[in-house]
């Protein structure tokens, strides 16, 4: 990655108004009404979703804390509206859910476009560090930059959407295989390239799975002049709603910029970043810290 040079008043009237005004901008969440009937709703359908086996109504009743007769109610209309089916043994009745689910989230999925999912967070982290700001994701045993924010000032750098790298060399591809199935894993390590920079690593894999036992374990990856000299990147993973890594976001500067605490700035301004597309693209996770979750 070389460096190249280079109403009129908007004041709500009514009660109403003002608070769909307050829902719209994005109010407290202390002040937003909530719904018992959707969060229960939602718990079940969730809970179907994850059990191993069918669920009885009474399991599943316990398993939410929801009333029994609230929780009969809510099964039956996600049965009469396809999202639940029930498999009937002598008197007992087996809930599961239904593909219809799937049906839906493969077609969020299509509209999903990374490159505009942060867009303002992207450019507000480039503006912090003083760093461009990349997404990219794995293709085949490259990392494909599929989305840049810089602002002018910057020195650009050859990054670009649609720009292909060697998945090993590059943080964004060492944050995204860390978190890749074992098997898929094997799959790349065959393709470990030699970096050209004076702090290039052994291409091993067993000293590859090494370093991503290490990001892992902290949370990020970089890359420190091993592709090439004095070019430095920091990345953390980001995940879908399925628990699986769908990419990363990284940022890219001089070796010089990722001194003392730069270093560290660089890379919690990623991991924070990589948790708010994360939940965008429907991650829940209990281990994600509250601070590090965008809306």
């Amino acid at each position: 990655m070389r460096a190249l040079e280079g109403r009129a008043t908007g004041i709500p009237h009514t009660a109403t108004e003002r608070q769909d005004s307050v829902m719209s901008d994005g109010g407290n969440q202390a002040e937003r009404p909530a719904s018992t009937g959707v969060d229960r709703t939602l718990t079940v359908l969730e809970r179907l979703v994850m059990a191993e086996d069918d669920l009885t109504l009474t399991a599943l009743a316990k398993i939410t804390r929801i009333p029994l007769a609230t929780c009969a109610s809510i099964v039956y209309t996600l049965e009469h509206r396809g999202y639940a089916t029930r498999r009937i043994v002598g008197r007992s009745h087996f809930w599961r859910p239904t593909l219809r689910l799937y049906s839906l989230a493969s077609q969020l999925v299509r509209k999903v476009d990374l490159s505009q999912i942060a867009t303002a967070e992207m450019r507000a982290l480039g503006e912090e560090i003083g760093m461009p700001v990349h997404i990219g994701v794995l293709d085949g045993a490259s990392v494909v930059y599929v989305a840049k924010a810089a602002t002018p000032g910057f020195i650009q750098f050859d990054t670009y959407p649609g720009k292909v790298a060697p998945f090993d060399l590059t943080a964004l591809g060492r944050a995204i295989s860390a978190h890749l199935p074992e098997d898929e894993l094997a799959v790349l390590l065959p393709h470990l390239r030699q970096g050209q920079g004076p702090r290039a690593r052994e291409a091993g894999p067993e000293a590859f799975k090494a370093l991503l036992s290490e990001v892992r374990a902290d949370g990020y990856a970089i890359e420190e002049e091993e592709e090439q000299a004095e070019i430095s990147c920091a990345a953390a993973p980001f995940f879908d709603a399925g628990g699986r890594v769908a990419g990363a976001v990284g940022v890219t500067g001089f070796a010089r910029d990722f001194a003392g605490d730069k270093r560290a700035v660089a890379a919690a301004g990623v991991v924070r970043l990589g948790a708010v597309i994360s939940r965008r693209l429907g991650y829940r996770a209990e281990s994600l810290p509250s601070e590090l979750v965008g809306p």
